[in-house]
């Protein structure tokens, strides 16, 4: 009798974890971004009473004979199917269509980042410096055009120039040239200098910096390979930096650190980084959000299913109870 009221009682926590869930994947059925829980029940050890034995002395083998001991609780996923495209017209909404997540992060001295984040919701902002950030006010991680470059003309000699603020300033500004759209080459930005004697060509190192669009700039566009650019107020089309994505070899080892942002673990792998549409990450959607995977239909169900899992178990004790009280009143 006390094995069947224990196993009860462990079945009973098992399915208040599974209503925990499914009540966390109900209340974010709105939420940007949002990947839906998943429980996974397992059976607990069993106790043999009688081992297997194999064939002999004329007689045919026999199975062993064990009593479980009730379930356990065995995984809770997080399932990370993509959510259905919502269209807002708003261009710093984004959202990965495929494989990948946005990386967000605190600044350190506008040079580089720290406390490292990745997240599915992509609704960004402008803040009152011009840096895209988050809601949070973390700052969306990507290549941004600052810093020194190298530059040599044909059959002219190297010199080195400030890059600022992207490398169309540098061809516009100190050489009066038009220069072809930025490419990103494994750790430097590789820019083209037509002229009239020649072509020159740049390259500046790169790090990760916060992304900024100048106030007076008349209009934004996002690339679908995460580019940014925008129209200055002289009508110049301008290249402000472009969005590095992270894509990981076991997505459901992330860790859910709230306000829709995971952490890195050990078993998720280190992300791979690179840009969309590049090495199986994604494109970038802009104007549009990715909504909650959550199904609330499936939700539903599987609420009914925890709720008469749950009245189940519970006759399991109060039968057990009463069969014990009929052991009692023998007595009598």
């Amino acid at each position: 009798m006390l094995r069947s009221m224990y196993s009860g009682i462990g079945a009973m926590r098992n399915f208040q974890t599974k209503l925990d869930v499914i009540g966390n994947n109900i209340a974010n059925v709105n939420t940007y971004g949002f990947k839906k829980g998943r429980t996974i029940f397992k059976d607990l050890m069993s106790q043999t009473i009688s081992g297997a034995s194999g064939p002999s002395g004329g007689l045919g083998g026999t199975n062993p004979k064990q009593v479980g001991l009730g379930s356990q609780l065995a995984a809770i996923d997080t399932i990370h199917t993509s959510g259905s495209l919502q269209t807002t017209g708003r261009v710093l909404d984004l959202a990965i269509s495929g494989d990948g997540f946005f990386q967000v992060a605190e600044s350190v001295n506008q040079s580089g980042f720290t406390n490292v984040r990745y997240t599915r919701a992509g609704n960004f902002y402008l803040d009152d410096e011009g840096y895209l950030v988050t809601s949070d006010g973390y700052y969306v991680v990507g290549f941004a055009a600052y810093g020194d470059v190298t530059y040599t003309p044909t059959g002219g000699t190297s010199m080195t120039i400030t890059l600022s603020p992207t490398p169309e300033d540098i061809a516009q500004s100190q050489f009066n040239f038009t220069a072809d759209p930025p490419v990103y080459n494994g750790g430097t930005i590789n820019v083209s200098v037509p002229s009239g004697s020649g072509t020159g060509t740049g390259s500046v190192a790169v790090q990760y910096k916060p992304i900024k669009i100048p106030k007076e700039a008349k209009s934004i566009n996002i690339g679908q390979d995460g580019s940014i650019t925008y129209v200055d107020q002289f009508g110049t089309l301008r290249w402000a930096g472009q969005l590095v994505l992270a894509k990981f070899s076991n997505n459901d080892g992330l860790e859910k650190a709230g306000g829709s942002v995971y952490t890195e673990t050990m078993n998720s792998g280190a992300p791979i980084l690179n840009f969309a549409n590049v090495a199986g990450i994604g494109s970038v959607r802009s104007g549009t959000l990715e909504m909650s995977n959550v199904d609330l239909a499936e939700e539903f169900t599987e609420m009914i299913v925890a709720q008469r899992g749950f009245q189940a178990n519970t006759r399991i004790i109060t039968t057990s109870d009463e069969i014990l009280q009929e052991l009692v009143n023998l007595k009598k």
